[in-house]
């Protein structure tokens, strides 16, 4: 399916079955995507996760029907997937700013959150710099945590931090290794890569790795080795300081080079960031770049 029109779906499937819905997972098995893919790109490109959509539609409605209807409280909160009229309040005035009974009083105190309607206009979408490169199976080790994918965004930077300083700081600033996991982070240049995986079916989870290419040798506690499988990939560069930069090339990727594009789809359960050791991350003229398989139109996924 191509991406806009899986975007659109999501949204159609969502609405029709939004007192239902159990989560982003099954949205993103509805449109046949990785439930990684969908949750980054509609979250770049609405500015809102799944979940966070999902959520702020059933408590608008929920404050129509408050005000609309006689129904009580718990009934309304348990309809909209509540177990508790306290944990419905909570999530209520968070969202409204105001009670459920505030609300049914006052109806002009609920916050709006309509239905979302996509429409994009591709501007320079095929003009990015990029390659089309196709690439054999890979093996690739290092530190390992599985996210959520709601959030991630926030808890993945704080995982390179707590990565960053013990283990790679110093042998990446000319300290001799004086560990096997020191050693391993320089022989392979752990860091080199940031790789999401898909590949925790509908849990809702994904592998994150911090890694480099494996180039043989021990593997010591703490870190562990993944297989890449052979794929065609779209490398995308990025110019200038991270994370400014990465996350501007990330948004144009699905805001204007997937919409409409005549060749290629997004395909696979992987992304990857790939950074330079060259020079300082602060640098103008730092270079990164971010890979997504594709497969092209012609082929099957």
């Amino acid at each position: 399916m191509e991406w806009l029109t899986a975007v659109k779906e999501a949204i159609n499937y969502m609405e029709d079955n939004l007192l239902t819905v159990k989560g982003p997972e099954e949205v993103a098995e509805h449109v046949y995507m990785s439930s990684m893919n969908m949750q980054s790109g509609f979250r770049i490109l609405t500015g809102f996760t799944l979940g966070e959509y999902i959520r702020n539609r059933r408590l608008y409605k929920a404050a129509q029907e408050l005000v609309n209807s006689d129904e009580k409280v718990i009934d309304i909160a348990l309809k909209y997937g509540y177990e508790t009229p306290e944990a419905f309040t909570k999530a209520f005035r968070r969202f409204h700013d105001a009670s459920p009974s505030e609300v049914r009083k006052h109806p002009s105190k609920i916050k709006a959150f309509t239905r979302l309607k996509i429409t994009i206009t591709v501007q320079g979408g095929y003009e990015m710099d990029y390659k089309i490169e196709k690439m054999q199976n890979f093996r690739v080790i290092g530190f390992e945590r599985i996210f959520r994918a709601e959030g991630s965004y926030k808890t993945i930077p704080e995982f390179w931090k707590e990565v960053f300083t013990p283990y790679m700081e110093g042998v990446y600033n000319g300290k001799v290794p004086e560990t096997d996991l020191e050693k391993a982070v320089k022989d392979n240049q752990i860091g080199e890569f940031g790789i999401c995986i898909d590949d925790m079916g509908c849990s809702g989870q994904f592998r994150y790795m911090i890694a480099g290419l494996y180039r043989g040798g021990p593997v010591p506690k703490g870190l562990r080795i993944y297989s890449i499988p052979a794929k065609l990939w779209a490398k995308f560069k990025c110019t200038g300081p991270l994370p400014q930069a990465m996350q501007s090339v990330n948004t144009k990727i699905f805001k204007e080079w997937l919409p409409g594009n005549k060749e290629y789809r997004i395909g696979g359960d992987y992304n990857i960031e790939w950074y330079s050791f060259d020079k300082k991350t602060t640098d103008p003229d730092y270079e990164s770049e971010i890979w997504i398989p594709v497969y092209t139109k012609a082929e099957k996924q």
